[in-house]
């Protein structure tokens, strides 16, 4: 082959992998479209079926009504317009009545994401899960998965007044920005490391290391290592930190302690010494002050109260490290998330009579 055959089927490679891209982009574009328009007509035809049920407020009419429009949409449409499938049309457009808002979100959800989104038995649950999708990018499988595991529930936010929530979700949804309340959890689900029933913190930390990837995504997005056993000197004595990471939106390093003990008051001035040091010697310019997380075997609510951890960036969460079914997992969380909210409320108006 000679040198004039190289340089056209280099150019002709060339123009193969230019033209290819513009193909692919082409399809992505087409395939964002395509779901955009489903996503809206679905909306569309849960609005009209809406008005046509508030014109006759019976509830039999109403079941009657989605039954027989669902036989003749079938025949000539398919399968995607069975009853449940019109009824969740329906739940759509009662969820999220804002169409502009609505219209936002379908360009970036699918109807398989909208379908899960509309199952939750709260609008606070649905605009975390529909935010956490978005700004996550997961896929309809994880979405799946963080509802299965109670994320909402087991995140710090859920504790918080209804109005806080909303607020720290526009927030992520306008201004890219995290709160930590969305970004703590307890506890971390951490079945995935497969130990056995004997185990040490530094099996626990290979564990870690080992699905690491696992691990970040049970963490949440935009969580990166830095560094394990990473040392620090002070007066001519060395300490070291489990886990170092950071994290992109919230802007913060953040410590990862292991415990396989119950939490202690000691472990907070541990924790504290290292966060005193970073803020001093590791925080780059334009960061946030770091924030530590200790994973316990167990803890007590009471006492990481008393200390008032949250006040000096210092989340204390219990891990699991065998699987726990989502029923069991909300039952333990609502009466937790309720006794949080009546002590908040409580704490409130202390501070009124103050």
């Amino acid at each position: 082959m000679n040198e004039l055959e190289n340089m056209n089927n280099l150019a002709i490679d060339n123009l193969y992998n230019d033209v290819s891209n513009m193909i692919e982009k082409a399809k992505e574009q087409v395939a964002i479209h395509v779901n955009t328009e489903l996503v809206l007509l679905n909306w569309k035809i849960g609005k009209r079926i809406r008005v046509e049920l508030l014109n006759n407020k019976k509830p039999e009419y109403g079941k009657q009504v989605i039954k027989e429009l669902s036989k003749k949409l079938v025949i000539n449409y398919g399968r995607g317009y069975s009853s449940s499938n019109l009824y969740r049309m329906l739940q759509l457009n009662e969820f999220f009545e804002d169409f502009e808002i609505f219209a936002t979100l379908s360009r970036k959800l699918s109807w398989s994401h909208f379908i899960e989104i509309v199952k939750m038995d709260t609008d606070v649950k649905r605009k975390f899960y529909a935010t956490m999708c978005v700004n996550e990018h997961w896929s309809v499988r994880t979405l799946r998965e963080r509802i299965g595991s109670a994320l909402f529930e087991r995140t710090a936010i859920s504790k918080k007044p209804e109005q806080t929530i909303i607020n720290d979700l526009q927030l992520l949804s306008s201004e890219n920005k995290m709160t930590t309340d969305l970004f703590f959890r307890d506890p971390y689900i951490l079945d995935f490391l497969e130990l056995k029933d004997t185990y040490s913190e530094k099996d626990l930390e290979n564990a870690i290391i080992s699905e690491l990837e696992k691990f970040i995504l049970e963490m949440g997005n935009d969580f990166a290592f830095l560094a394990r056993q990473k040392r620090i000197t002070i007066d001519g004595r060395d300490f070291y930190i489990d886990l170092l990471f950071y994290h992109r939106k919230l802007r913060r390093l953040v410590v990862i302690e292991l415990k396989l003990e119950e939490f202690k008051p000691e472990h907070k001035g541990q924790v504290e010494l290292y966060l005193k040091w970073l803020d001093k010697y590791e925080k780059a310019e334009g960061e946030e002050p770091p924030v530590a997380i200790i994973l316990c075997a167990t803890k007590s609510d009471m006492m990481t109260e008393l200390l008032e951890l949250n006040n000096s960036g210092i989340h204390v969460a219990q891990y699991l490290t065998n699987y726990v079914p989502k029923d069991l997992l909300e039952e333990k969380f609502l009466s937790s998330i309720k006794n949080a909210k009546i002590q908040l409320e409580q704490r409130e108006k202390w501070k009124e009579i103050g």
